[in-house]
């Protein structure tokens, strides 16, 4: 396997992963159970998760609307397209 299949098999598992722990959150949310912290969303989002996070945000419509929320999310994606540009950069 090469170093970019590997890199598209992580994200989308940590995608997937990320989106459920959402759809958990949202569910505890509306019953006022016990939430994720936010801090584990934004590890989830920094280690890969961030496409499924986004998709959550989306169509669970949770998460979207909290500002400082959203500016730290938007930092893990940044911090992970700059990963990939670096990856991609040292494979060339």
């Amino acid at each position: 396997m090469t170093i970019l299949c590997i890199t598209a098999v992580t994200y989308a598992a940590f995608s997937a992963i990320t989106f459920v722990v959402y759809s958990i959150d949202k569910s505890a949310a509306r019953r006022r159970g016990r939430r994720t912290p936010e801090r584990t969303l934004h590890l989830l989002s920094l280690a890969g998760g961030w496409p499924g996070a986004l998709l959550a945000q989306r169509w669970l419509r949770h998460k979207s609307a909290k500002a400082s929320f959203r500016r730290v999310f938007w930092v893990t994606v940044a911090t992970n397209l700059i990963g990939l540009a670096m990856l991609s950069a040292s494979l060339r």
